[in-house]
């Protein structure tokens, strides 16, 4: 199935590529590979602050790592031009603003996951990391980059 049509049944609009908080950019290609750099969680245009285990519980961070999810998107079809090019999501990398007892990190990035599978189907079927942080830039609740290969 076309990706676009894919997220159009899903009720998903990419949103634009944010402009970059520091010194970096957004993405960078190297030979097949795409690199998408962290994007923060976002709820109503801000950052989507909090600490789990502290100020959000599992369920709240999933909608959050999913709100990434269709963010990274938005970067990886700007770096690409068409996410139907993708031929794996390679890796994420998810980051979450958590309490030193809060272990519940995979299944917060899950949310994120979930909808890259959702989207891709097998091509979506990645290596992933999660992790518990003391604190993420502007106090978000969670930070998640993406490493794709595209095809020609």
């Amino acid at each position: 199935m076309n990706i676009y049509d894919k997220l159009s049944e899903m009720g998903i609009t990419l949103p634009p590529v944010a402009v970059p908080a520091a010194a970096y950019v957004p993405f960078v290609q190297t030979g097949n590979l795409v690199f998408i750099s962290g994007h923060i969680a976002k709820k109503d245009g801000a950052a989507w602050v909090g600490q789990l285990g502290a100020t959000m519980q599992t369920p709240e961070g999933q909608q959050a790592a999913r709100a990434i999810a269709i963010d990274l998107l938005g970067t990886l079809h700007a770096a690409v031009g068409d996410l139907n090019r993708v031929t794996r999501i390679v890796k994420l990398m998810s980051l979450v603003n958590s309490t030193g007892s809060f272990t519940e990190q995979h299944l917060v990035t899950n949310g994120a996951s979930e909808l890259i599978g959702q989207v891709f189907g097998a091509r979506g079927a990645h290596a992933r990391s999660a992790f518990g942080v003391a604190q993420i830039p502007l106090g978000a609740c969670v930070e998640i980059e993406m490493i794709a290969e595209i095809g020609a």
